[in-house]
């Protein structure tokens, strides 16, 4: 509790905005972390941080948002494992009895801010004063919590039930108790598709997976199953005979578009297309230096063959033409996934990419020959191959045509990169370009890391990917067995059966990725590989060597070579 004094007495921030569009995308965002964390992962990461991240942190308690998990709780809460348990909360005889109507007065700042908690009353208006998203925290204000946290079940957590207990001021009359209780909050994650058991997970709600690496490659084209799954809040159930695309910002008003207008007004276009996490990799970027957000390994990253209308068709029949060009800068996009504040998931991309010819942006409705389905977006996303996939949004319901880039805290808030020596207390978020195009990128996927090979097989066959963004082909691979003395090239190949090279795809429309393999001799005397792979692409970019120089504090754009180690396991004979 000495830690949130101590924060409650730090500078406060300014006046509440009750403007919900100017503080529902960045709510504690620029400092904290964005839906896109999980908290198994950032719990790690609040053991190094410090410094004005506690005020950040602590302003993040009790929002009904993403970005809201408790930087530097977990070691608060290692620190006092011993004390203050959940037990805390439980009701005592010393504490009033408030009615349900006496709580709900206390809804303002002028009043003060009471909720509810498992039939705890708590007076938090002290806390909200020094919320810079105060209004978020009002939403729940006079009323229960367990709807708010319910979203983000990362709260359900004993350091952050202590640090509640320490405002609690009474208990909530049985009468009013038992009527909560009749009425039981619905889990928003409860409808989620179901997901295949192979995956690896990062986060459950919301949820975040990645196929094991050692099966990504088995096939070019990545089975939907076992693509990987990206999102930040809960999968929204749509009715595709409802469903409406609204197509704003251009001459005439807005246009709106079904499911079947899609399907049978606009030319139906197929790509195959390498979506990748900007967070892929972040894992390499933890073993530096610890960062905030999911803990990637190589497989967030996967190939797919989509099908839709292209965006610059359905542009131009809503009006876009030489006029809109000259002011026109950016595409906005809004999925139809919303936390319980209602703030959607947003995003943006330059115009050029959405209206070229060669863009190749799809409204994607299929995905692999079949309906897109539930996690991947269903029933309409935007593909936008060569792009990070943060701008490829799921679940499609806005689009919007603008001067502005969006103004989505996944936009202006995370997805971007930073100087190693840029800190959480001295992060701009402002001074970075939002990720759009993204650098080459390799991995080795067989054989794993900390493998055995047996000497009297003399070789070694080692396997991956690469992919680069912007459309720019991989036209190389090295491989080093002996930590990057010497280097091999390995064969490429660009389908699941056929020759091992094809040919290359029109200049800057190379979307998908390049599957790679070599069989390398095992070096005489070797107890151990150091197995490397870098890539190069047509316009000779190549992975930096080592990890150090391109961290960042969200752990985004890693992509150093990628390393294993595989140890040898001698003859019997021999030995």
């Amino acid at each position: 509790m000495l830690l949130l004094r101590r924060c409650l007495s730090l500078t406060r921030f300014g006046p509440l905005n009750t403007q919900r569009s100017q503080v529902a995308p960045t709510v504690c965002a620029a400092h904290l972390w964005s839906s896109s964390s999980s908290s198994s992962d950032d719990q790690r990461s609040n053991q190094h941080t410090h410094g004005p991240s506690w005020r950040h942190g602590l302003a993040g308690l009790l929002a009904g948002t993403g970005a809201v998990l408790v930087y530097g709780l977990h070691k608060h809460k290692a620190e006092q494992a011993d004390a203050n348990r959940l037990e805390a909360i439980e009701p005592t005889s010393s504490h009033p009895i408030f009615s349900q109507e006496e709580v709900t007065k206390h809804r303002s700042l002028e009043d003060g801010v009471w909720v509810t908690y498992k039939g705890g009353v708590y007076d938090i208006t002290e806390f909200v004063a020094m919320h810079p998203g105060g209004n978020k925290i009002l939403l729940a204000a006079g009323g229960p919590l367990e709807p708010f946290w319910a979203l983000y079940a990362v709260h359900n957590q004993e350091h952050v039930l202590e640090i509640l207990s320490e405002y609690k001021v009474g208990e909530l009359s049985a009468e009013d108790l038992k009527k909560q209780q009749d009425v039981k909050s619905s889990d928003p994650y409860s409808s989620d598709p179901e997901r295949h058991p192979v995956l690896r997970i990062n986060s459950l709600k919301p949820f975040n997976a990645e196929p094991p690496a050692e099966i990504l490659t088995d096939n070019y084209i990545t089975p939907s199953a076992l693509f990987f799954k990206r999102n930040h809040l809960p999968v929204p159930q749509v009715d595709p005979a409802s469903y409406r695309l609204s197509v704003e910002g251009l001459p005439g008003g807005a246009m709106t578009l079904s499911l079947e207008d899609l399907k049978t007004k606009f030319p139906k276009h197929t790509i195959t297309a390498t979506l990748q996490c900007a967070g892929n990799r972040r894992a390499e970027m933890n073993k530096v230096k610890l960062v905030k957000g999911l803990n990637w390994g190589i497989a967030a990253i996967s190939n797919a063959s989509w099908s839709g209308a292209k965006l610059r068709d359905v542009l131009l029949a809503a009006g876009y033409g030489p006029d809109v060009a000259k002011w026109a800068h950016h595409v906005q996009f809004e999925g139809l996934d919303k936390d319980v504040t209602g703030t959607t998931y947003g995003s943006s991309i330059p115009i050029n990419k959405a209206v070229s010819e060669e863009g190749d942006v799809l409204l994607a409705y299929e995905m692999n020959g079949e309906t897109l389905p539930a996690d991947h977006g269903f029933p309409v996303r935007v593909v936008v191959p060569g792009t990070v996939g943060a701008r490829n949004v799921k679940w499609l319901g806005k689009i919007v045509v603008s001067a502005e880039e969006s103004n989505s805290h996944w936009q202006q808030n995370d997805y971007k990169g930073f100087s190693p020596g840029t800190d959480w207390d001295t992060v701009d978020f402002k001074s970075a370009p939002a990720v759009q195009e993204l650098p080459i990128q390799s991995a080795i996927t067989a054989p794993a890391d900390g493998a055995m090979v047996d000497r009297s097989e003399e070789e070694v066959t080692v396997q991956g990917y690469a992919w680069s963004g912007g459309g720019r082909e991989v036209v190389r691979v090295d491989v080093s067995v002996d930590g990057g003395k010497t280097w091999q090239v390995a064969q490429l190949r660009t389908s699941d059966k056929g020759q091992v090279y094809e040919p290359s795809p029109p200049p800057g429309r190379a979307w998908a990725w390049k599957l790679w393999e070599v069989t390398v001799p095992i070096p005489p005397g070797a107890k151990e590989l150091e197995i490397i792979c870098k890539a190069v692409d047509n316009s000779y970019n190549v992975q930096p060597d080592t990890v150090a120089p391109i961290w960042n504090l969200r752990g985004v754009l890693s992509n150093a070579w990628h390393r294993v180690t595989v140890k040898v396991r001698e003859d019997e004979d021999e030995e």
